[in-house]
């Protein structure tokens, strides 16, 4: 009889797991001996943190390929066929989401093995939720070009497309880099679209302002160095 895939949420920072996460998540991941994670050394530092009662050595980790074949997610789920639960943690926030583990999901269903996600924090969806803006109809884009005219030309299509579909656009950038995707929304984006930066959701250094980019322009500019963001944008 096969085990089942457990989806674990992982905390966004290094806030306390009680103020983000349920019991049962925290529960679910201390009573798991097998693990695929985007980096298994900080997910022997979430599994410490959440108190994991066998030694870290134990624990089957197993790390999950950036750009995963057919072969690796057979190799991962392995555990689950010989009747073990297996537990996929992101890097940060939920898995799957944005996230490579989503294959191994597939596959899981394919082969008719239980999938149970787990509640805990989505970046994304705070950010959303937190903007006030078009909650009803969104999409995800994950990481603009970094690179420029690439860079200016993605942003302006994603605004076109908020307009023409009353959509909010949701980005996100490598931390370093956040300080120039601003400059260049600032630079591409019309007065009147609005946009919102979600920083350090969860953390005591949380920080989430939604302005017009007229306004931004106006303002001080925001403190994003190295700083994790979601970058919102709605045009009118």
């Amino acid at each position: 009889m096969s085990g089942t895939l457990w989806l674990l949420p992982v905390a966004l920072g290094d806030t306390p797991w009680e103020q983000c996460l349920p019991a049962v998540t925290r529960e679910t991941a201390c009573r798991l001996t097998h693990f695929v994670a985007e980096n298994a050394k900080t997910a022997r530092a979430e599994l410490k943190r959440l108190g994991h009662p066998l030694p870290l050595r134990d624990l089957a980790i197993e790390q999950l390929p950036e750009a995963p074949k057919a072969a690796d997610v057979e190799r991962l789920l392995a555990p689950l066929r010989e009747g073990h639960d297996l537990g996929l943690m992101s890097e940060a926030g939920c898995p799957a989401v944005a996230d490579p583990g989503a294959l191994l999901v597939r596959r899981a269903h394919e082969l008719e093995i239980a999938v149970k996600p787990l509640v805990g924090p989505s970046s994304l969806l705070l950010a959303l939720m937190a903007s006030g803006l078009d909650g009803q109809r969104f999409a995800f884009h994950g990481y603009l070009p970094a690179r420029e005219p690439e860079r200016s030309r993605r942003i302006a299509e994603l605004q076109q497309e908020s307009a023409r579909q009353k959509q909010t656009q949701i980005f996100i950038e490598t931390p370093y880099r956040n300080r120039a995707l601003f400059a260049a929304l600032l630079l591409n984006c019309r007065p009147a679209t609005r946009l919102c930066l979600a920083t350090d959701l969860t953390l005591p250094s949380e920080q989430i302002a939604t302005r017009r980019i007229a306004d931004w322009k106006a303002s001080a500019p925001p403190n994003l160095d190295k700083r994790p963001t979601v970058f919102l944008l709605l045009a009118d």
